[in-house]
């Protein structure tokens, strides 16, 4: 992460202030006194659990749904929004933790989306093209992706860029970002930061909500905190340590560091042989361990999502082999199914949850064969089941007969997991599984997760946080240019190390 700027040129004129904001889904308060102030030209950062309110707060401010108590001013008028063309008629722009993108449509068509009108164009369309390759270069770099490619051809990182872009196209007043960089790798992060800083001495104003302190360090001006539907605190960022954040935040005083020594088996788990990621990446070599827990590093691209997936059985590598410690080569995700391997999903909505059914039948569609007797389904042991895993990470809903879509990014990634702990798996493979999840929560499942190591469980987790995977891993693997750069030890892991790699150099 780069150095935090200099301090934005902020001033004591209020830009947007909510009062009092309260709302209800029936007998769910998901908030019930939530209060911000934001100056213009600053930062402003929303931190809590999840389910502590900041989603549904976000949504009052943004026209998605209507408050049922409180008050909103924008530069000191009433403002009343019924929908999210007010919010934009306002100068408001949001940018969401889910990548919303037309994949069918082009790159260029995906940026400027909802700026024209039904029959005719409002923005020219090679001015269009100049202003959205000039944003792009600017947040993406060098690997900016054509302009007339399809959305769907495009890796998630880069996605959820282009949806960033595309508010920024919109030359907001107030700029929010709805966790919206859980999906950004290191490189495109810090671009993107000083992009922002740019912009916010020119007069931008930022609400920026997210679980990862050392992004609030770099680059808010005051942090306000949630708990439980309530605005607890605000702070200036000079106050807002991790410590004092998390105790606001959960009541907890400090972290905990995660690593425990390795269990005693070294048994291995699967071997991978020769194995090539992609045309043009070279062939590597990689064992994994029972008790173990594996880091999965890399640049968006380079390779370390695809491995993940290759490993959780979705996927195939174009070349080599990946076998079992009996020498049985694995074809296709039901043989590795069948070997006791489990994935976890990076990108939750289109992979992970099945919207249209409730909490409760997310959970047991895994398990649905363990507890289906001639045709009926046993449903006091799925909920023996699930109970004390719901319990053990947390998850909070109103009613299991609710809609999955109903929970917060968060507790739905809650839900993904503890469906595939139910299937007691021996290697359990993890995609960027805690994008959106809280502090205290990650906690709770960096525990989970080394407890599962201890009992003999290969873990391979694959994060775009370098801390976690300092505080969590045994062992991280680095991708870099579509293979494997390196292996490293905990012994000899560092921050340092770790993004050198990350970019294919040597500390």
């Amino acid at each position: 992460m780069s150095a935090r700027a200099a301090p934005s040129s902020r001033t004591d004129e209020l830009l947007l202030e909510a009062t009092g904001l309260a709302k209800a889904y029936g007998e769910t308060r998901a908030l019930s006194r939530g209060d911000l102030a934001i100056r213009s030209g600053s930062v402003h950062a929303i931190i809590g659990e999840n389910g502590s309110g900041k989603s549904t707060l976000v949504k009052l401010l943004t026209g998605v749904v209507g408050p049922d108590a409180g008050d909103i001013t924008l530069a000191g008028k009433d403002l009343r929004l019924t929908s999210p063309r007010d919010a934009r008629a306002a100068g408001i722009a949001t940018t969401f933790q889910e990548v919303l993108v037309l994949e069918e449509l082009s790159v260029l068509d995906n940026l400027w989306l909802g700026q024209d009108g039904l029959f005719r164009f409002h923005v020219a369309r090679e001015r269009k093209r100049s202003e959205a390759a000039a944003l792009l270069a600017e947040l993406i770099g060098d690997a900016v992706p054509e302009l007339e490619a399809k959305v769907s051809d495009i890796d998630l990182g880069t996605r959820q860029a282009i949806v960033i872009a595309r508010s920024l196209l919109l030359k907001p007043r107030l700029l929010i970002l709805d966790e919206a960089t859980a999906a950004l790798d290191i490189s495109v992060r810090d671009r993107l930061f000083a992009g922002l800083r740019r912009r916010v001495a020119a007069g931008l104003s930022v609400l920026f909500i997210t679980h990862k302190m050392d992004e609030i360090a770099a680059l808010a001006d005051e942090v306000t905190v949630l708990r439980s539907g309530e605005t607890v605190a605000h702070l200036p960022i000079d106050a807002a340590t991790p410590a004092r954040m998390l105790e606001l935040m959960s009541g907890r005083s400090e972290t905990r560091s995660i690593v425990s020594t390795r269990a005693a088996t070294r048994e291995t788990r699967l071997t991978l042989r020769q194995v090539q990621l992609g045309i043009g990446g070279r062939p590597f070599d990689l064992d994994i361990q029972a008790g173990e827990i594996l880091g999965l590093a890399g640049l968006e691209g380079h390779g370390a999502d695809l491995a993940t997936q290759i490993l959780g059985g979705v996927r195939s590598p174009i070349a080599g082999s990946i076998a079992t410690a009996e020498k049985r080569e694995l074809h296709g995700q039901a043989a590795f199914v069948r070997e006791g391997i489990a994935y976890v999903p990076r990108d939750r909505k289109s992979e992970g949850i099945f919207a249209p059914l409730s909490i409760a039948d997310n959970f047991a569609l895994t398990t649905l064969p363990a507890h289906t007797r001639f045709g009926l389904i046993d449903t006091a042991q799925v909920a023996a089941a699930r109970k004390p895993l719901f319990d053990r990470l947390g998850v909070k809903y109103g009613a299991l007969k609710e809609a999955i879509t109903s929970l917060s990014g968060g507790n739905q990634q809650k839900v993904i997991l503890a469906r595939m702990l139910a299937l007691e798996p021996k290697m359990l493979v993890l995609n960027d599984p805690t994008r959106g999840v809280d502090l205290a929560t990650k906690q709770d499942i960096y525990a989970l997760l080394a407890e599962l190591a201890q009992a003999g469980v290969a873990v391979v987790i694959h994060s775009t946080e370098i801390e976690e995977l300092l505080v969590l891993c045994h062992r991280v693997a680095v991708f870099h240019d579509r293979t494997l750069f390196q292996a490293v030890d905990h012994a000899g892991l560092t921050r340092e190390r770790l993004i050198a790699g990350l970019f294919g150099r040597q500390p």
